[in-house]
């Protein structure tokens, strides 16, 4: 499984994500799942994956060369659309013709195997910082004031308190704090989402890639973090009223 969070705030966007794959509780491995291209000055681009793992490299794999190849392309790549919204057109298009591609190679029985849903974050000059969701089919959906970020995977465990927490004006830091609250809840919910998690932070206007850090097993700040939201769980349960039984 997967869990990738992308956040808009008034200062840019920080995206995370974790590493995990598994086909089984034997079978655990670490892949990356944050991918990032930049054309520093004009633009920078984030994107996060979930999903059968052949489809979202493969899509990675596919943007990423028409990225830099030229001659005979016969696409737009993500370096070139003029608009976030043209980069989500081209990345929804690919994931797409990739799922059609693969599902007419191993046959009708392999329907729906091969989906994925990406979250795309970035900025383009002229354009506002913006971050879509992306579909297996290829449509998106952008976040809004009243969606101000986007969840893929294994969202439930750490949306409450994202909801609760949220606020627009909040700093980097305390977003990262957030997300961080968020992931541990999820890791320790569920097996299938776990360390290392990648981080990105993007500063609105920069046009170019900003704090990039994996945050591994042994970073002491999260595990303080982890720690202390445990134990300010723990403090605001004993706080509250018990219940009378007379």
């Amino acid at each position: 499984m997967t869990y990738c969070v992308g956040l808009k705030l008034n200062r840019g966007l920080v995206m995370m994500s974790d590493t995990r794959t598994n086909a089984g509780v034997d079978n655990i491995s670490v892949f990356r799942k944050m991918f990032t291209w930049e054309a520093e000055g004009e633009r920078s681009v984030t994107l996060m994956t979930a999903g059968n793992l052949a489809t979202t490299q493969a899509v990675v794999s596919l943007l990423s060369e028409r990225s830099k190849a030229v001659e005979d392309r016969g696409v737009t790549s993500i370096i070139e659309a003029p608009s976030m919204f043209q980069v989500a057109r081209v990345v929804g298009q690919t994931l797409r013709e990739v799922i059609a591609e693969q599902n007419t190679l191993s046959g009708p029985s392999a329907e729906g195997a091969f989906g994925a849903t990406l979250i795309l974050g970035g900025q383009v000059r002229g354009g506002e910082p913006r971050i879509f969701m992306i579909y297996p089919e290829g449509n998106f959906v952008e976040v809004s004031e009243d969606t101000p970020f986007f969840q893929i995977g294994e969202t439930k465990y750490g949306r409450p308190i994202l909801i609760r927490a949220y606020d627009p004006d909040m700093s980097f830091e305390d977003a990262v704090k957030l997300l961080m609250v968020s992931f541990d809840s999820t890791i320790k919910a569920n097996l299938s989402v776990g360390l290392p998690l990648d981080l990105h932070i993007y500063e609105a206007d920069s046009y170019r890639h900003g704090i990039m850090r994996r945050i591994e097993r042994d970073d002491p700040f999260f595990n303080m973090i982890s720690e202390g939201w445990a134990d300010a769980l723990k403090d605001a349960f004993n706080a509250l009223p018990s219940y009378s039984l007379d």
